[in-house]
């Protein structure tokens, strides 16, 4: 379990914050999030606000302790890593019962200030950009927002693409009942763009290996735009199948051969494969070990 509740004997009349400094050895920053995100609270699991007072016997906090199990980075230097997450794995942990995500190993090997630059899905597989530290990770942040990086996605979509096509539509949430669901819309939501070449034609199954280069970086960008131009991803649960099967797998009662029946594939077929940036005046061009496993039929 990622998250490991801490206890400790209050000590009456004493400011939260002041506590978690001289009791718990936590900072400031750590314990305004903590305290933010209600992983504070006494022994009847009430949270304990920013600026309270203690008047309880016992001080609980939830603090994300990464544990590993054997995923190691690819790449590494002083201020970063990257890593090779498989498809399945969570980036980062969604409930405190999450029983393992990316930065279970982000934080084993690297420590508490350590985080993710960028995310992707956890059906995603491929390459995760990891920052070492806060200053590595501000700056990270910055070139993402001013679209420094190149990522270069392969996947497996549905029927046949004969040549290249950019993708320019916006992308808002959707009306529907299923939480997590985008859709694109031409009148509306933020300006995304995709740019996708096709590598090889299946003709026995009627699938195409492309290449996807997303260029603005949109919540579920690449699988949006795809299905949205008739060419759904293989593997999908989500997008290109009817509601009823979206709302199966989010409440997990999709079997994996149903999936397979339905959507074409036990995962879906979208794979991080490629990174280019430039950090500190130094050119990176990271690619990914897993792609040929992946996409072995090709």
């Amino acid at each position: 379990m990622p998250f490991v509740l801490k206890k400790y004997q209050a000590i009456q009349g004493r400011k939260i914050q002041q506590f978690l400094l001289d009791e718990a050895g936590l900072s400031a920053p750590v314990s305004q999030k903590l305290l933010s995100k209600k992983r504070v609270f006494d022994e009847r699991h009430n949270p304990l606000k920013n600026g309270q007072i203690l008047n309880c016997d016992y001080v609980q906090v939830a603090i994300f302790e990464g544990h590993t199990r054997g995923l190691k980075p690819i790449f590494e230097v002083e201020d970063f890593a990257v890593f090779d997450k498989p498809s399945g794995v969570m980036v980062h942990p969604t409930r405190k019962d999450t029983e393992y995500c990316l930065l279970d190993e982000i934080r084993y090997h690297f420590g508490e200030q350590a985080d993710l630059a960028h995310r992707i899905d956890a059906q995603t597989s491929g390459l995760v950009l990891v920052a070492k530290n806060k200053p590595t990770s501000t700056r990270f942040k910055t070139l993402f927002e001013q679209r420094q990086f190149t990522k270069e996605y392969l996947a497996v979509v549905q029927g046949e693409i004969t040549s290249d096509i950019t993708i320019n539509k916006p992308i808002s949430k959707a009306d529907s009942n299923i939480r997590v669901k985008m859709t694109c819309e031409v009148e509306s939501g933020k300006c995304s763009v995709t740019h996708v070449k096709p590598i090889a034609f299946n003709q026995q199954n009627n699938t195409t290996l492309v290449k996807v280069m997303p260029i603005t970086g949109r919540q579920h960008q690449i699988r949006v735009h795809l299905d949205s131009i008739g060419h759904r991803i293989l593997g999908d649960p989500i997008y290109g199948v009817s509601e009823q099967v979206a709302n199966d797998y989010l409440c997990k009662t999709l079997s994996s051969e149903q999936r397979v029946a339905l959507t074409g594939a036990k995962r879906l077929m979208l794979h991080a494969n490629s990174l280019s940036f430039i950090d500190k005046d130094k050119k990176y061009s990271i690619t990914s070990k897993m792609a040929d496993s992946v996409f072995s039929n090709y």
